[in-house]
């Protein structure tokens, strides 16, 4: 089947001349102002987008494109959902922004609503401007409650950007900003696909992971280490599935060595994989748990951290050193009301897991059989990679750990050329659109995947 989604057959009229010019004025002011994060500067040539709707985007020529990407897996609900747009519209005419000390309407619904979906009892909420604050006052609670300073963290993770959650991060962007004295001490991760530990099947990572976790504890220290921080399933970092046990046992040497469990959910969290929160996959209830992204769909920027009752009251009596001039943002959280208002109503949660279930789950099996460049497929939801291989045998991947290639950058074009906004990170494609991404538009957004890696099955040994 060919998929005609060719730039030249997606333009579309609604993007007007008018707005093609404004946005070739925006692309000379940004390159010639605007300081872009994790990019060399100079090389650099960022993709101008001059409107966004439900899950699509219109780029600065006027090309439709089907969002695959999510923008940075936050745009859960899509873009521009009407009654998001008009809650925030409708809080801007009431109160625009107010001083964190002094209740607001918007805050204490929010607060409510996220802990309705926690599991336990996580009824307790502190709201950042994202996720990399979430995490390093997850951090700092977890540091202040035990009075241990240590955080065990897993290579092949990213936890955000800011100095201690940059630090937290297992994976490359940590190592230009890492000078060994933040504190943190990381574990290799259980990883099927890739087993540090030799493993043959799930059981065997499963042990041999939870293992070395506990020799990782007792010799650095359990009466120093104050938390754990896991992705419940991990995003940028390949979206690598924990194997059946594994979360559970973590769970138990975190009771057994008094270490708070930092559960972050900034990714995988608002229904991504199919449920509110992926640490609902399993039977857990963390100390701790980050959040952000999905909130809102990103409609406004806005994090936090859900605390068990104990945390909480570690500082009933105690001052908590610690606060944000925006925490709790009247626009954000009626951004955040709203859009877990459109995920219940609207059963978008419900949605996503039957779209990973019954479409893509599908799709990329039937991918896999067709094409030798795909070495694994995994995911839950609309929460998915596809791990490309040049030998399905060694497990070489298309691009090096921490990188990207020429076959890389090929298929990116190609999926680009074939009106696809891909999520690509090293040699991976993540499948994330929106929960609520109709039926037909995801067939064909992964139809024209099917196709497009037809560039990468060449580079097969």
């Amino acid at each position: 089947m060919t998929t005609d989604l060719t730039p030249d057959t997606l333009t579309d009229t609604e993007v007007s001349a008018e707005l093609i010019e404004a946005g070739k004025r925006a692309y000379e002011l940004d390159r010639e102002h605007v300081f872009h994060s994790w990019q060399a500067q100079g090389p650099f040539k960022p993709m101008t987008i001059l409107k966004a709707e439900g899950s699509y985007v219109w780029d600065g020529d006027g090309n439709k494109l089907i969002d695959m990407s999510g923008q940075l897996v936050n745009t859960n609900i899509g873009h521009q959902h009407p009654k998001v747009v008009a809650a925030i519209q409708e809080q801007a005419a009431q109160i625009c922004t107010i001083a964190p000390q002094h209740v607001n309407i918007a805050r204490s619904e929010a607060a409510r609503l996220i802990a309705e979906r926690t599991p336990g009892d996580l009824n307790h909420v502190f709201f950042t401007n994202g996720g990399a604050d979430a995490v390093e006052h997850a951090i700092r609670m977890a540091r202040l409650h035990t009075g241990r300073y240590k955080v065990l963290s897993a290579y092949r993770s990213y936890h955000g950007g800011t100095q201690l959650a940059v630090n937290v991060t297992g994976d490359p962007r940590r190592v230009a900003n890492d000078y060994g004295n933040s504190g943190v001490v990381h574990f290799m991760p259980a990883y099927t696909y890739r087993s540090y530990f030799g493993s043959t099947t799930e059981a065997e990572e499963t042990e041999r992971a939870l293992r070395h976790l506990e020799d990782m504890i007792v010799l650095e220290g359990a009466q120093n280490i104050a938390a754990l921080i896991l992705e419940s399933i991990p995003g940028t970092a390949g979206i690598y599935m924990p194997p059946a046990g594994y979360l559970e046992g973590v769970r138990e040497l975190t009771k057994k060595h008094g270490i708070m469990f930092i559960a972050d959910e900034v990714m995988a969290g608002f229904g991504r994989s199919g449920k509110w929160f992926s640490i609902n996959h399993w039977d857990i209830t963390p100390d701790l748990l980050t959040f952000a992204k999905g909130v809102n769909s990103g409609y406004v920027p806005l994090g936090g951290v859900a605390m068990s009752d104990a945390i909480f009251e570690t500082f009933g009596d105690r001052v908590y050193p610690g606060g944000l001039t925006y925490s709790g943002h009247p626009l954000a959280c009626a951004a955040a009301v709203s859009a877990i208002g459109v995920m219940a109503e609207e059963g978008m949660i419900e949605n996503a897991e039957r779209l990973g279930r019954d479409i893509i789950g599908p799709r990329l099996a039937q991918m896999m059989e067709r094409h030798p460049s795909i070495g694994d497929v995994r995911g839950a939801g609309v929460f998915w990679a596809i791990e490309l291989v040049k030998n399905r045998e060694t497990k070489e991947p298309m691009a090096a750990y921490g990188g990207s290639s020429p076959e890389m950058n090929e298929l990116i074009g190609a999926l680009k050329a074939k009106g696809i906004l891909p999520f690509a990170n090293f040699n991976r494609i993540h499948v994330v659109p929106a929960l609520n991404i109709p039926d037909e538009v995801l067939e064909q957004a992964l139809d024209a995947i099917d196709e497009a890696l037809e560039v990468t099955d060449k580079y097969v040994s």
